[in-house]
């Protein structure tokens, strides 16, 4: 029990002194606080040079909401729980198949580090999105997960912060789902996670920014604004219940699996869910709905 007490101790002691760095600059490419205020800025700007809602504020209904919950998403949830939650279940997941003498290390079926660097990105993009689209499909199915997955369809105007506004309770699901997946490609760099994670914020803030995009031919890669908009829709038809278009980064698991659908342009349509006019309006409130559903 010790062990795991010094683990969650650590966890939180060392994640606040990465904040500190990160807020004085002490760190180089691993510094996520002035990443992500970067990207905002740039997605922010796109939005107001080429504005697709030309009637949307730039400042647009709950832009400060969306705004705290990115920083508190992305920083302070972290220092909170996820990162003593992670290390210290990573720990006792390594400890109980300790117990039959097999270890993470076991699973591996490569060594990342022994390919070449844009190979090495590549195959870790590629399952950490796979793994994500259908951990995404889940939210929408279960209901016990769609309860929390409604804070992130709340959002009544579409703008590039709308991509964090999301609770809790979703980044443990998806760390969760991916674990298994990453230890079998274990051997990858922070280095490696950085570029992946940069990358994958930016093409996160560009699918719900205002702006009239698709990338032309690569939209069937890519997920893009058109074709995100669509996720958020408040009216489906009923064979498409449980949502579409559930891509984070790419576009390309939708058109395989057939859950693409863009059946016009969606700039005016309505984004929500049925019953959101009566969803909770302040962030300790949403955060608090899904512990009050059965």
């Amino acid at each position: 029990m010790n062990k795991y007490i010094d683990i969650i101790k650590n966890s939180y002691s060392n994640y606040w002194n990465y904040i500190q760095k990160s807020v004085l600059m002490d760190l180089n490419w691993e510094n996520y606080f002035y990443g992500l205020i970067i990207i905002s800025l740039v997605v922010w700007g796109l939005e107001a040079i080429f504005p697709w809602r030309k009637n949307q504020s730039l400042f647009r209904k709950d832009f400060w909401l969306d705004t705290f919950y990115m920083f508190f998403n992305f920083f302070l949830l972290n220092l909170i729980v996820l990162i003593a939650l992670s290390n210290s279940a990573a720990a006792i997941f390594n400890d109980v198949l300790g117990l039959v003498g097999l270890s993470v290390s076991s699973f591996q079926l490569l060594d990342l580090n022994s390919l070449p660097f844009f190979v090495r990105i590549f195959i870790f993009f590629i399952v950490v999105d796979f793994v994500q689209w259908w951990t995404h499909r889940l939210l929408h199915r279960v209901e016990f997960l769609w309860n929390f997955h409604k804070v992130h369809h709340s959002v009544k105007e579409m703008g590039f912060a709308a991509h964090l506004r999301y609770h809790w309770m979703e980044p443990v699901v998806y760390n969760s789902l991916r674990y298994i997946p990453l230890a079998i490609i274990g051997g990858f760099s922070a280095k490696d996670v950085a570029f992946v994670h940069f990358f994958n914020i930016a093409v996160g803030h560009l699918n719900h920014a205002n702006i009239n995009w698709d990338y032309g031919w690569l939209k069937y890669i890519f997920n893009n604004p058109k074709m995100h908009i669509w996720h958020h829709s408040k009216e489906l038809p009923a064979e498409r219940k449980f949502g579409v278009n559930f891509g984070l980064t790419l576009s390309i698991w939708d058109y395989i699996f057939k859950t693409n659908y863009i059946p016009h342009s969606g700039r005016d349509i309505e984004i929500g869910f049925k019953g959101d006019e009566n969803f909770p309006k302040g962030f300790l409130e949403q955060e608090m709905y899904p512990l009050g559903k059965k």
